[in-house]
């Protein structure tokens, strides 16, 4: 399989995940304003989601970027990471539903968590087919952001016995955390 075929079906799955999240927002029969306050769990956790996919979008689209070669290992594991994030507009309208309660809560955690734990083996993968002085392994390095990330998904996981919101507010850190991935690829890329 070439490396192009990978990127165009996961850009499909990634734009299908939206697609399904967005028309998760059911419009309201009403002019009212003060009506939309109900829907507002259900937009902020569309917007978490949207967010989440944009910052895997843009990494993924940046490691395939610098890979020369994939090989079935990394088509696997691409499935893999795609299964995962493709349960995020289920966990996001659960959570939005009933306004981030517990239990969808700690499932979008758990998808967020898995989600991430494929990426980081996709990215480990693809690591380890390159050699040592390509500019993808340069770029990934140990990695050690993916497993810091890893800690606080788990970390948000466990709040969630506590409180929802502790964990919600650990996810929405961790998103602003990587909504710059790769700031060093971001440049070599766009010189090129």
């Amino acid at each position: 399989m070439s490396k192009a075929r990978l990127e165009a079906f996961s850009d499909g799955v990634l734009a299908i995940i939206i697609t399904i999240m967005v028309l998760e927002l059911k419009i309201p029969h009403t002019d009212d304003l003060y009506e939309l306050l109900p829907l507002l769990p259900i937009f902020l956790s569309y917007f978490l989601s949207f967010i989440y996919v944009g910052i895997y979008w843009i990494s993924h689209h940046y490691i395939l970027h610098l890979a020369s070669q994939i090989n079935m290992k990394v088509v696997w594991l691409n499935i893999n990471f795609l299964f995962w994030i493709s349960l995020l507009p289920f966990v996001t309208a659960w959570s939005g539903e009933n306004s981030f309660a517990k239990t969808p809560v700690f499932l979008y955690g758990i998808v967020l968590f898995l989600s991430s734990s494929s990426f980081f083996l996709l990215t480990h993968a693809l690591k380890v087919s390159h050699d040592k002085n390509s500019n993808l392994v340069k770029e990934i390095g140990e990695n050690k952001v993916g497993k810091f990330s890893l800690l606080f998904y788990f970390i948000g996981i466990i709040s969630t016995f506590y409180s929802p919101y502790i964990s919600l507010i650990i996810y929405i850190l961790l998103a602003f955390f990587w909504a710059n991935p790769f700031k060093k690829l971001r440049i070599l890329y766009f010189k090129n």
